[in-house]
């Protein structure tokens, strides 16, 4: 039974690398055997299997030069092991690689070989199994190239832990060691250049891309995580869309279609070179140009893909590729090739391929199987021959005659991470064989013994290696099996010697250093298209210049939006801004939103128009003030001055002197200071003018309506209850304005609300209240004053202008009712400009209706500045009362005697003669001649609605005829008493002015 599993499991061997394995293979005997998998075909011939009999491999197709070159690699780094004294001495290491063809089906069978060995050894079978040449177990794998093809090998490779180093792959998803155990690389992680190309997008300012994948484990993964990254960059993707070199023409052709209809300029490409061809070609057959092509490091340097002929479709291409290292001696070993090499069973097809013949002993010799080679060459791989049939042959061509992809030694990318990856295995089989027991990996400290050294343990120091390579970089493997490397940035440039494409080195990204600083890009080796210089645009939407903002568009990505001004008050400096930013507080935006500007300052200023003609009119008012002061000074002693009770008068100047003087406060920025004293100003000094004004009002009103004023009236009116009247009306308003400014002082006050663009500096009042009853008791004081005055209207002109102090208290209230409104509906500026209006208006009427008609007088009528002429004008005043009485009582009478049939009777010192109401009335003469109204008494005429009355009364009394006249008063009726009582009224009433 035993001998039956051997034979069973050396069968499948047998088969494995006959039926279903590579036709050829690269080997060479060793102490310990390496394995490795390399493509030296792009792909296989479609073959229709339609199980009518055995199945047979599919043949490969397309010749890999670069393939070949990185097989080439891997030998080499083994010779050089080998000849090394140093590292591994006395071991041999020996070698078999086989040729993946850039499939997973092919690779799978290649790995069974090496899986088939192991599990030959691992049953432990020589006993009972007579093996010839037997083969030692494969402890390590180089390879695979593709993301997709390392995926399936690692998962065949895991189950037995044998170690996989891959020199190409590079998807995000092998890093998982929950899955993949046993996998390990030399190339970086796509997680890094995902990341690098978003970064390259958002350099250039491009937001509008188109992505492409590899329907695969390299292409999927990758272009997931740009999508990630994408997103965070506010970067939008047009389309994405998967390809694969299997793809049939109907699915290549929708994929171009939906490239030629994209707004999109960059296109995103994680593929391989092989995958991408096919869309390639239709792309140069339609003649796509103006696309812009950031390649994966896959494709970026793909000999399938960088050809002349594809240059005007993909020449702005920018792509990574990894760094290039230095293999000393490696160029002459790649050109020792030669095709009667026995370990090397590649090395005939390459030189059937490089020189476009066959060889007569070749695998490939009749020139039918030529034929058919060359009907499926394509690209740098295909030969070079136009006919029908390949000549044979010499073997002794030379091998730099030919260009080919295999002799571009100049960037040593994939070639270098072979022989990194060559010489990890080494180094960890260096630590076997170094190790010292105790100090071991292994359980209790134990070493594995380098003679029977098994796959697991060589995985388990690969996962601890740590040595310099040969450019003194260090070189170990992270938790996740990777190294951590950095990107050099190419772009494709045509030269001008012999029209290929070439890489130029435009820049490099740094994995290690901090984000942000990463990527470098010398912007002056960039060739767009092959000529230009200037950045292509590839943005959904054009810029926003500067004062804009980007506005979404509904049922479209964030890229792709409209302009939209910036709002007053906000700004972006910036092109394309996503949000506009607001200015501070005390700045405005400019006119274009491209930047912000200290705001308009705005106050009731001394230097504009308004503030200056509202200064010249308090000026104005102060002058004339003056003006009426100085009048009154000098003419102190006149009858007009004296009968207006002249302290007072010169005190109600003096408050008018304030009342002009406070507006000022209104005017120039307003400080706290000045706040604080502007309405106090105003309020006492209109307080103090009202209260002067009452006084002489109601003084005059009380004497004129009191009977004869004895010497208790003389003092009760005095001067010093005058002013101690005057105190304490204007100390209650001091007593306001204090709880006032104690409480809630007034203070200035920026204010941002009233307009935008504007600060106004105003005063903040502290309390609407204390101001409402400040103008409030102003206004109830002028209330009463205008009572009083209205009341003695009608008192002698030239002694109180009781007429003109009513007009004055009238305009007083239009003014300050008016300046309620205006007052509340203003702002800014106009609410002092408002305040100060008032004030002036409300000065000027008190002024112009007190003053202005007694300083006309006094200036301009001095014939009626006289004693006489007050002392007539209050006679007529008492005579105008007289009569009224005495008529109202003469028709009472007459309606008495009407209703008794009676007779009237007579008045004895006083003739009173009624005329019609057609006799015209004549107005009151002034008593010119002094000794005739003094000795003769003084005739007037008063006229009424009812008619026309004559008085006639005498101020000369002689004693003789006292007793007559004492009898006559005794007749006179009731109806004379009112006339006498006034006259006495004027003769007590005289002392006083």
């Amino acid at each position: 039974m035993t001998s039956y599993s051997c034979c069973l499991i050396l069968l499948l061997f047998t088969w494995s690398t006959t039926a279903y394995g590579p036709n050829q293979r690269a080997q060479k005997k060793g102490d310990i055997i390496l394995g490795g998998l390399f493509p030296i075909h792009f792909g296989v011939a479609a073959k229709d299997q339609d199980l009518k009999s055995r199945p047979e491999s599919v043949e490969c197709i397309r010749y890999n030069f670069r393939g070949f070159r990185w097989l080439q690699a891997m030998i080499f780094a083994i010779e050089e092991i080998n000849s090394s004294p140093t590292l591994l001495p006395n071991m041999t290491l020996g070698y078999r690689i086989f040729d993946t063809c850039n499939t997973v089906s092919k690779a799978l069978e290649a790995t069974l070989s090496f899986v088939a060995q192991n599990k030959i050894d691992s049953l432990n079978l020589d006993e009972f199994c007579n093996c010839s040449e037997h083969i030692p177990s494969t402890i390590a794998v180089v390879g695979a190239t593709g993301s997709g093809i390392s995926t399936a090998v690692a998962n065949l490779l895991g189950l037995f832990y044998i170690p996989q180093v891959s020199y190409a792959s590079s998807s995000r998803l092998l890093s998982n060691k929950n899955q993949f155990k046993s996998f390990l690389r030399t190339i970086p992680n796509d997680e890094h250049q995902a990341t690098a190309m978003a970064d390259i997008i958002e350099y250039f300012r491009w937001n509008w891309v188109g992505t492409i994948a590899a329907d695969d484990d390299y292409g999927r993964p990758g272009i997931e995580k740009f999508r990630e990254e994408a997103e965070e960059r506010d970067i939008c993707i047009d389309f994405s869309e998967l390809i694969s070199q299997y793809s049939d023409e109907e699915e290549i052709q929708q994929v171009v279609e939906v490239i030629q209809n994209s707004t999109a300029r960059v296109i995103v490409v994680f593929s391989s070179g092989p995958d991408l061809e096919p869309l390639i070609k239709e792309i140069v057959r339609r003649n796509i140009t103006g696309k812009i092509w950031l390649a994966s490091e896959a494709w970026a340097s793909s000999s399938l893909i960088a050809m002349p002929e594809f240059f005007r479709v993909i020449g702005s291409t920018i792509g990574f590729a990894l760094k290039a290292g230095q293999i000393p001696g490696f160029r002459e070993f790649l050109q020792k090739v030669h095709p009667k090499s026995t370990n090397n069973g590649f090395a005939k097809e390459f030189w059937e391929e490089t020189f476009n013949c066959y060889l007569p002993d070749g695998s490939k010799n009749s020139p039918a199987s030529a034929s058919f080679h060359k009907g499926h060459e394509e690209g740098l791989g295909a030969g070079n021959g136009t006919s029908a049939f390949r000549p044979p042959c010499t073997g002794d061509e030379n091998i730099t005659s030919v260009e080919t992809p295999y002799m571009d030694y100049t960037h040593l990318r994939i070639s270098y991470n072979v022989y990194l990856a060559v010489y990890s295995i080494a180094h960890a089989l260096q630590d076997i064989y170094t190790c010292t027991p105790g100090k071991g990996l292994f359980t209790n400290g134990s070493c594995a013994d380098i003679k029977k050294v098994e796959a697991w343990q060589v995985l388990k120091h690969l996962r601890h290696l740590n040595f310099t390579n040969n450019m003194g970089e260090q070189v170990d493997f992270d938790e996740f099996g990777d190294l951590v490397g950095n990107y050099s940035i190419i772009n494709w440039h045509l030269s001008p010697e012999d029209g290929s494409v070439v890489f130029e080195e435009v820049g490099h990204y740094n994995v290690y250093a901090k984000k942000g600083e990463r990527l470098f890009i010398n912007e002056n080796k960039i060739l767009w298209g092959g000529f230009s210089r200037e950045v292509p645009f590839s943005n959904c939407s054009r810029d926003c210049l500067p004062g804009t903002r980007k506005g979404i568009i509904e049922g479209e990505p964030t890229c792709c939006f409209e302009c939209v001004d910036c709002p007053d008050g906000e700004y972006s400096d910036e092109t394309d801004a996503s949000a506009c930013d607001k200015c501070p507080e005390d700045y405005w935006s400019n006119e274009n939103h491209t930047s912000c500007i200290p705001k308009q300052i705005e106050f009731l200023a001394w230097t504009e128009p308004f503030g200056i003609a509202l200064t010249l009119f308090a000026v104005l008012g102060i002058f004339l003030t003056s003006f009426v002061l100085g009048v009154f000074t000098k003419f102190r002693n006149t009858p007009i001055v004296k009968a207006t009770n002249r302290e007072l008068s010169y005190l109600l100047l003096f408050s008018l002197l304030c009342c002009f003087s406070s507006s000022l406060f209104f005017i120039g920025e307003p400080q706290n200071w000045t706040c604080r004293l502007r309405q106090p100003a105003f309020g006492i000094s209109f307080v103090l003018c009202i209260s002067c004004i009452l006084v002489k009002t109601n003084r005059v009103l009380l004497v004129f309506e009191a009977k004869i004023p004895t010497s208790l009236h003389r003092k009760w009116w005095g001067l010093n209850l005058q002013f101690l009247l005057v105190f304490l009306c204007t100390f209650v308003q001091i007593v306001i304005c204090v709880i006032w400014l104690y409480t809630a002082p007034p203070s200035s006050y920026r204010n941002h609300e009233l307009e935008d663009e504007i600060i106004f500096i105003t005063c903040h009042e502290g309390s609407l209240m204390a101001l409402g009853f400040l103008i409030g008791y102003t206004c109830l004081l002028a209330a009463i004053c205008f009572f009083f005055a209205f009341k003695s209207r009608k008192l002698p002109e030239n002694f109180n202008e009781a007429k003109f102090i009513t007009f004055s208290m009238l305009i007083f209230f239009i003014v300050w009712i008016s300046f309620i409104p205006a007052y509340a509906s203003t702002y800014g500026k106009f609410v002092s400009a408002v305040e100060v209006i008032a004030i002036l208006a409300a000065s000027f009427g008190l002024l112009a209706c007190i003053f202005f008609n007694k300083v006309y007088i006094i200036l301009f009528k001095p014939s009626r500045n006289t004693i006489e002429e007050v002392r007539c004008s209050t006679a007529a005043h008492a005579f105008k009362v007289a009569a009224r009485a005495t008529l109202r009582r003469s028709n009472v009478s007459r309606k008495r005697s009407n209703s008794l049939g009676g007779s009237t009777g007579s008045t004895p010192s006083s003739s009173i003669s009624s005329k019609s109401n057609h006799e015209d009335p004549f107005p009151l003469p002034a008593c010119a001649e002094r000794q005739r109204q003094q000795q003769r008494g003084c005739k007037q005429k008063v006229s009424f609605g009812s008619g026309t009355v004559t008085l006639s009364l005498s101020f000369e009394e002689p004693q003789k005829n006292a007793m007559a006249n004492r009898n006559a008063k005794r007749r006179n009726s009731l109806e004379a008493q009112n006339s006498d009582d006034s006259l006495m009224r004027h003769r007590a009433l005289l002392p006083l002015q």
